[in-house]
């Protein structure tokens, strides 16, 4: 027949281990083009955790052309103990965390189903982002979040991106993260509860509705 692979591109690859395509396609230079199975290697390069959709085609007279749709990174899972690199759509990528240090690690059941969704919300309050550390889905309902510095932020179940807008207006007209608390509590639509730490003193001057014991 006389078609030889002489070329095998491929495109898209960032996360994927080149030896890991390298061993699914298993042709050598010389090989004869037509022995090789483009949907054989489209389904087994499907499997690899980090290939959302790949392309692969014979390219006459002698290339196969492989484009490959990667998964994308947006969060740390920790599930039954474990912690690893999920998508937008909750799928586990990998265990390795060393260059996916600087995600947000979400906590709970289901969490990695929802996480996208927190994630587009805290992208639109850039005041309140970088501060988050991690986040735990709670009763597979809502959200708490864990800021840096240790405060604990109470979501609602509903209206969150309204909440968290109230937190970033709170934070830039009154630098309400900046004080010495301990808890602000989102989950009420007309008032904030905020916690001091033990033994603060209380700094801050709420224009919402004072909670009980001690709250305000």
């Amino acid at each position: 027949m006389g078609y030889r692979v002489q070329n095998i591109y491929v495109e898209g690859r960032y996360y994927t281990e080149p030896d890991l395509i390298k061993g699914i396609v298993n042709l050598d230079r010389g090989d004869p083009l037509f022995a090789f199975d483009p949907d054989t290697a489209r389904d087994l390069l499907r499997k690899v955790a980090w290939v959302k959709d790949v392309n692969v085609q014979r390219q006459l007279p002698n290339s196969i052309y492989i484009h490959i749709t990667e998964r994308q990174p947006i969060a740390l899972w920790q599930h039954e103990g474990r912690v690893r690199v999920i998508d937008a759509d909750g799928i586990m990528l990998t265990s390795d965390l060393k260059p996916f240090s600087s995600l947000l690690l979400v906590v709970g059941e289901g969490a990695n189903k929802r996480v996208a969704d927190l994630i587009k919300l805290l992208d639109a309050e850039p005041t309140i982002k970088p501060r988050i550390e991690a986040a735990s889905w709670v009763g597979e309902r809502r959200w708490d979040l864990k800021m840096k510095d240790g405060i604990i932020v109470k979501l609602p179940e509903d209206d969150v991106g309204l909440a968290l807008k109230k937190l970033a207006d709170s934070q830039s007209q009154d630098k309400l993260l900046d004080k010495d608390i301990a808890l602000v509590d989102l989950r009420e639509a007309d008032r904030f509860v905020i916690r001091t730490k033990p033994g603060a003193v209380q700094e801050y001057k709420a224009r919402f509705t004072p909670g009980p014991g001690g709250d305000i």
